[in-house]
């Protein structure tokens, strides 16, 4: 799962993928709306695979999250993020049993289930290992290489006719 062109806006619902870079700006579209606009450098900006949850041991990545929520979820979608906050912490701990449940707030809960049905409708949400596995398949075959001079013969040739 590849995150990294998909950015929050402080103060800006929902989730929103990078087209271009300026020189005091980037120029985004939201996932939803498809509506493009500017971002500015004094707008707190946030990439998706730079996101961390709070776990007891170790902070985990957002991605790695999101990575545990298809496999457990079978590819579909997650509760909805409307849902009552309880439930919502609850299924949570059955997914990463080691959060920490006094620093993850409410509505960073709220933030993760509705990115993650954002993420998983519009397809951007794959497993690792099926990426792998379709990179092996298909590996590019050596080209030949034209080692004979008759065929610039042929070539000139065809080119004169």
């Amino acid at each position: 799962m590849d995150l990294k062109d998909i950015v929050s806006i402080s103060g800006k619902p929902g989730l929103y993928k990078i087209l271009a870079q300026g020189k005091n700006n980037i120029f985004v579209e939201s996932l939803t709306e498809k509506k493009r606009f500017p971002a500015y450098a004094s707008d707190k900006i946030s990439s998706l695979q730079d996101i961390s949850i709070y776990t007891l041991d170790d902070d985990l990545k957002l991605t790695d999250v999101y990575d545990l929520m298809f496999k457990n979820l079978d590819g579909k979608n997650a509760l909805s993020h409307k849902e009552n906050p309880k439930k919502l912490r609850d299924y949570l701990l059955t997914i990463i049993p080691t959060y920490d449940y006094e620093r993850v707030y409410d509505s960073d809960v709220k933030k993760l289930f509705q990115w993650y049905n954002i993420l998983q409708k519009l397809g951007f949400l794959q497993i690792k290992e099926e990426k792998i596995v379709e990179k092996k398949a298909t590996k590019p075959k050596p080209k030949a290489k034209p080692s004979s001079k008759s065929s610039t013969k042929k070539t000139s040739v065809s080119k004169k006719a």
